[in-house]
C-alpha cells in the first residue's frame, strides 16, 4: 500500500489545511460503484482507500454477480478500512415484497457494514421508514438514509425534504443523503442544469443545526467546487465516480487550480475587520 502521509511531505503546504483524516465523522467521500471487479477495486483502493470512506454498490448490482466474488469484494473494501453497503433502491424493492427480514440476515452475512434506507422510487409512510432505519441498526449496521425522489417528476418541495432530514436523523440516522441522482441535474437541490438552486440552499443550510450530519450527492466537479467554496474542505460528498476519487481530494486541499486560485483571492481580499 502506498505510504500517503509522507508523500511531499516537508516539501509543499496544502493550500487549503483543515482537511481531516480517517477515522472521520466530517469530510466523507462516498464513491459510487456500478460494477467494478476485483482488480479494479483494488487499483482504486490502493490509491484512494485514504479518500474513501463509503463504496455503495449502486441500485440492486449486488444481486447480479456471484455470492463468492461479492463476498470477496466485500472483504477486500473492508480490509482497507472503508465501510461498504448496497444501494437504496435494493431495500426498497425488498420493502415493496416484503422481504426486510430476509434482507437484513443476508446483508449481515455477506458483510455489508452499513445500509441505505430511501424511497426514492416507492411511496414509504413515517412508521415504516422508521422502522427500517431502528431494525437496521438493531441488526448491527450503520445507517445512512438517502432524501428526495429520483423521477424529476415527482419533486419534493424543500421544506418537505427539510422535514424528513430532520425526521431521519430523529429516529438514529448517522448520515442523511440529499438525492443528487448520477446526472446531478433537474434532481433535488440541482436545476436542469446542475445549477445549485441558491434559494433553497439558503432554505436549507438555515434549517439543518447540523450540516456535518448531510452528504451531498455531487457527482459534478461545479457543484463541488460550489459545496467546498460554502462549507469548506470537510463537507461530505457523495455519488463520486471512482476514476475521480483523487481529483476531488485535489479539490478539497487546494490542489487544482479552481480552489487554488480561490485562496490566491482569499489573500489578496482579506476580511474586513474594522469596526
Amino acid at each position: 500500500m502506498i505510504n500517503h502521509s509522507k508523500a511531499w511531505q516537508g516539501i509543499i503546504t496544502f493550500p487549503i489545511g483543515g482537511r481531516t483524516p480517517k477515522p472521520r465523522s466530517s469530510g466523507l467521500t462516498m464513491v459510487m460503484d456500478k460494477g467494478l471487479g476485483l482488480a479494479a477495486v483494488r487499483d482504486l483502493l490502493e490509491t484512494g482507500a485514504p479518500y474513501i470512506d463509503f463504496i455503495k454498490l449502486g441500485f440492486g448490482t449486488s444481486a447480479l454477480v456471484d455470492e463468492k466474488f461479492l463476498k470477496e469484494k466485500i472483504n477486500l473494501i473492508r480490509s482497507y478500512g472503508v465501510d461498504i453497503y448496497p444501494g437504496g433502491t435494493f431495500l426498497e424493492i425488498a420493502c415493496q415484497q416484503n422481504k426486510i427480514p430476509d434482507y437484513l440476515a443476508y446483508a449481515q452475512d455477506i458483510g455489508f457494514t452499513f445500509l441505505e434506507v430511501s424511497d426514492g422510487t416507492i411511496t414509504m409512510t413515517p412508521q415504516v421508514r422508521a422502522a427500517l432505519i431502528t431494525g437496521a441498526r438493531e441488526a448491527g449496521f450503520g445507517v445512512i438514509t438517502e432524501v428526495g425522489k429520483k423521477d424529476p417528476r415527482d419533486q419534493l418541495p424543500i421544506t418537505e425534504i427539510i422535514q424528513q432530514v430532520k425526521f431521519d436523523l430523529a429516529h438514529g440516522a448517522y448520515k442523511v443523503i440529499l438525492e443528487g441522482r448520477e446526472s446531478g441535474k433537474g434532481i433535488g437541490l440541482y436545476d436542469n442544469n446542475g445549477e445549485v438552486k441558491q434559494d433553497d440552499l439558503a432554505t436549507f443550510t438555515n434549517s439543518i443545526d447540523d450540516i456535518k450530519a448531510i452528504i451531498w450527492e455531487a457527482p459534478l466537479k461545479s457543484q463541488q467546487q460550489e459545496l467546498l467554496m460554502k462549507f469548506g474542505p470537510n463537507v461530505n460528498m457523495g455519488n463520486i465516480n471512482p476514476s475521480e476519487v483523487l481529483a476531488l481530494e485535489a479539490l478539497r486541499v487546494g490542489l487544482r487550480g479552481d480552489t487554488f486560485r480561490f485562496t490566491l483571492w482569499e489573500e489578496k481580499h482579506p476580511p474586513n475587520t474594522s469596526t
